[in-house]
């Protein structure tokens, strides 16, 4: 997906997978990855296959962050149309498994200010940084 533009949000106009903060109400980490999914896409644990699987952590230091990382493939019932939150996403698309191959150097901001970044370009989305590398350790 690609989020919204918004001052409050340091991730704001990148490309990025569903997520967020724990929230005070989450139980588990595997919550808050739910709860992220249905705010931000409008999908729920009954539109995947299984319940997610956590991954990993992953740092993201960009941010100053860890992050959770969980996974689980669409189920065929889940709906063909996402509802995104318009507060947190511009754009949803699909990224092409062999678009993960096509890799190029882009100028980015980056925490240390403009630097060249390895990233795939999909159409006018800029895929890189962490949700790159989540990508291409799960489909490489």
């Amino acid at each position: 997906m690609e989020r919204t533009v918004r001052t409050d949000d340091p991730a704001s106009g990148q490309v990025s997978l569903p997520g967020g903060h724990v929230d005070p109400a989450d139980k588990t980490l595997r919550d808050t990855a739910l709860r992220e999914l249905q705010e931000e896409i409008g999908l729920s644990a009954f539109d995947l296959v299984e319940t997610p699987r956590f991954v990993g952590v992953k740092s993201a230091p960009r941010f100053g962050l860890q992050v959770g990382v969980f996974a689980s493939a669409l189920a065929p019932t889940a709906p063909g149309q996402f509802h995104p939150s318009p507060r947190e996403v511009a754009d949803i698309f699909w990224l092409p498994l062999g678009a993960l191959s096509q890799r190029t150097s882009v100028l980015r901001e980056t925490r240390l200010g403009p630097a060249q970044v390895e990233a795939v370009v999909h159409h006018s989305h800029v895929v890189w940084g962490l949700t790159l590398r989540i990508l291409l350790e799960a489909f490489s």
